[in-house]
């Protein structure tokens, strides 16, 4: 009789305390059950009369349904100061593109012509403005840049030779290889010249009646320095036209116009590289243009009709709010000004460093005295990140909290509501500010204060 498991109430007095309903609402009934059937098995494993009330084991219930309905794929807080940072997703959404993928969610004509009522193609959708910006004849997107190549190599190389410089024979992230595209998707690879130096008469000997297309790789994740070098773009296209071979440039991060990044190195441009005459040019839509995961096709009108009727392009197909959000994107670069404006992407890199420092001068927190914690301003260094520009530092300035352990602390703060991500250098934890826009760098504080409490136990 003096069990405890014996007061426990029933799952249907369970189902009728208040504030349950506002939960199956939410949640829906079955899984409200099941949360409450946990907390009960527990109680019933490990019995005691402190656990065995309406309220505790509501407690335990309600802990449950927050921890199962917490999304695996969350919103984080970049501290890290790398701007294009792959593991958190690249290039965050302007806020027309949000808006713009936000509606595009629903109901849409994503392939239905809104002039005669007939079944259209969703690659009719951002092409036009495309070419608009980058002086193409023609554009279509498929799903991310590896598949714009895949496509390109498929259709015009199937079977046939292509041909590569030894020193462009990237990894991309993820240990994806160039010379993997190229043979899964129906290629055979040829090398030319050299890892650090190839010339045009290298490309020349390669070609012969086997040969289906000559492709440029950026390498934009490494550099070759010293003795080393390549033909100049323009002396590659006056051999593909010669010889009557497709040229092909992967830009890779795919920034659209130089002057978009001041004071950042030289390297290839969507317009460049197409005023330059190759006949075709693919880029990364989450990279520098600062949009979401898309691959860009831009050249030739003949070679974009030839893509659209290949059936990889059902494979690699583009969903309707990428098209939206990049269409929203795009939009933005009528106007360099505007672009630099709005696109977080490059807000952030082009951002002075005296802009850096004092948010986060006007940011800085105090931390909890039991943490024993210290947070000073500081000058680092950020990143591009992406692949783009390797090598290249960005001044920036952030945080940096000393006194406890990093490690831990790390932890701490990805495990927050909204997991703040930084880094660590020399043992201290580093939060960089630059990646922090707007009411992030507040937020972050926040974060690091309550990440800091919880290390304390206060």
């Amino acid at each position: 009789m003096t069990d405890p498991r014996r007061r426990l109430p029933s799952m249907d007095a369970l189902l009728g305390e208040p504030g349950v309903a506002a939960w199956v609402d939410r949640y829906g009934r079955e899984t409200v059950k099941d949360s409450l059937r946990r907390a009960l098995h527990r109680t019933r494993a490990e019995p005691g009369p402190e656990r065995t009330g309406p309220v505790d084991l509501l407690r335990a219930a309600e802990r449950d349904l927050e921890a199962r309905s917490r999304p695996s794929l969350r919103r984080t807080l970049n501290g890290t100061g790398v701007v294009l940072h792959t593991n958190l997703g690249r290039a965050p959404l302007a806020d027309p593109a949000r808006q713009a993928q936000a509606e595009a969610a629903g109901y849409g004509n994503v392939e239905l012509s809104l002039t005669t009522g007939r079944r259209g193609s969703r690659y009719d959708h951002c092409g036009e403005i495309v070419c608009e910006l980058t002086g193409a004849d023609a554009a279509i997107i498929a799903n991310n840049n590896a598949a714009a190549v895949a496509l390109v190599v498929n259709e015009l190389a199937r079977g046939r030779d292509v041909l590569v410089s030894r020193g462009e024979l990237v990894e991309i992230g993820g240990t994806f290889r160039i010379p993997d595209v190229v043979g899964r998707s129906g290629g055979r690879l040829r090398e030319v010249g050299t890892t650090n130096r190839t010339r045009v008469s290298d490309y020349a000997a390669a070609i012969d009646e086997s040969t289906g297309l000559i492709l440029r790789v950026h390498p934009s994740n490494y550099r070759v320095e010293g003795f080393a070098a390549r033909p100049p773009l323009a002396a590659l296209v006056s051999l593909a036209r010669e010889r009557g071979v497709p040229l092909a440039h992967d830009l890779g991060s795919g920034l659209l116009d130089s002057g978009l990044l001041p004071g950042f190195p030289e390297g290839p441009t969507a317009r460049g590289s197409l005023a330059a005459g190759v006949d075709l040019a693919t880029w990364s839509g989450d990279k520098l243009l600062g949009g979401p995961q898309a691959g860009i096709i831009a050249g030739d009108a003949a070679l974009i009709g030839r893509f659209r009727r290949n059936p990889l392009l059902r494979a690699f197909r583009v969903d309707k709010t990428t098209l939206a959000a990049l269409e929203a994107t795009l939009m933005l670069y009528r106007d360099s000004d505007l672009a630099v404006r709005r696109v977080p992407a490059l807000r952030m890199l082009r951002e002075p460093v005296g802009a850096v420092e004092a948010r986060a001068a006007a940011a800085r927190f105090d931390p909890p005295e039991r943490s024993g914690a210290r947070v000073e301003v500081i000058r680092t260094e950020a990143m591009v990140g992406g692949g783009a520009f390797p090598g290249f530092a960005i001044p920036s300035a952030g945080w940096a909290v000393t006194g406890v352990n990093a490690e831990r602390l790390a932890v701490e703060c990805r495990a927050g509501p909204v997991p703040l991500i930084g880094r660590i250098e020399r043992g201290a934890f580093i939060v960089d500010v630059r990646t922090l826009p707007g009411e992030e760098t507040a937020r972050a504080g926040e974060a690091l204060v309550s990440a800091l409490g919880r290390l304390a136990g206060v």
